[in-house]
């Protein structure tokens, strides 16, 4: 992002954060949704991209349905920005309820954390995952989050601001430093969440999403081989007016070697959620390998 520009979207989200708090919901419901359904109809980059990526998803969808996919998904993700920007006005206790009392599996959280070894909790980036990590803070108390770097700086402490507001604690992803760091919070006996679903660096693990290939990062698998720690995968996604979450059964991962299967594993977890709510999986980025330009490094470095 450009200087100019990053500094524009600096304030745009400082003025969201305090405007859609003041706004009536109904009437923040109502603009968010009218800005996704003009995004749909503008039909830009970004809004092609995500039609792309839902053609894989529900391939039996026609150009009709797929244009309805398209306008819901939008107005999805719209939500989950409308639900950004108020959560930290919210009452997080009430949050915290709501999202309780229709999770399931939450034994296998439990299970996991009185084993002593901690847990790492993965999830795609589809419904509203800040409130899962609400419900996460309510239930097992502080855990740990990691935030990719953005430009300009104050944009990322505004971020960083407002997770940490949640509950949260954020490290910067800053490569072996925060690994060392997640390490240590799962030899704590803690919880460590990370959002899981797009790794298109080289170090990408390759997995089969949707019947074609993709790339998700093996962090989770590796936290999990190094410590003992359980691996969970998580789905979340929108329902009327609240929040759907499941904590899947743990993958178990015993060493090194089996990081490629458990990133499959999860991969294949992460495509049964989606497939069962696939507006609420917010990539609007490219994310098949085949979807890539030819000279983006995951492309050459494969057909080399």
């Amino acid at each position: 992002m450009s200087g100019l520009g990053g500094r524009l979207g600096d304030m745009g989200y400082g003025v969201g954060w305090r405007l859609v708090r003041a706004l009536p919901e109904t009437l923040a419901t109502a603009a968010f949704s009218l800005g996704a359904d003009i995004a749909a109809r503008r039909d830009g980059e970004k809004v092609r991209q995500l039609r792309s990526n839902l053609a894989r998803v529900v391939p039996q969808a026609g150009p009709v349905e797929l244009d309805e996919l398209t306008r819901r998904s939008l107005r999805s993700y719209a939500r989950y920005w409308q639900e950004a920007f108020r959560l930290p006005s919210m009452d997080l206790t009430a949050v915290y309820r709501e999202a309780d009392r229709t999770i399931s599996g939450v034994e296998n959280l439990d299970a996991a954390l009185a084993e002593g070894n901690g847990a790492v909790v993965a999830l795609p980036h589809s419904g509203n995952w800040d409130v899962a990590g609400v419900w996460l803070v309510g239930h097992s108390g502080r855990f740990t989050t990691v935030a990719e770097r953005l430009e300009p700086d104050s944009l990322y402490r505004r971020f960083v601001a407002y997770r940490e507001s949640l509950g949260f604690e954020v490290v910067p992803a800053d490569g072996a430093a925060s690994f060392r760091l997640l390490l240590q919070r799962l030899r704590e006996n803690r919880v460590v969440c990370l959002v899981a679903d797009r790794d298109l660096t080289t170090s990408g693990v390759p997995v089969t999403f949707f019947g074609a290939e993709a790339r998700l990062p093996g962090g989770p698998a590796r936290l999990a081989a190094s410590t003992g720690a359980a691996l969970l995968p998580v789905g979340s996604w929108f329902s009327d007016g609240g929040w759907g979450l499941r904590v899947h059964p743990r993958i178990r991962v015993n060493d090194r070697a089996e990081v490629p299967a458990a990133t499959q594993a999860l991969a294949d977890i992460f495509a049964g959620d989606i497939a069962a709510h696939p507006t609420d999986w917010h990539m609007m980025q490219r994310f098949w390998v085949a979807d890539l330009p030819r000279e983006h490094p995951v492309r050459a470095r494969k057909a080399g």
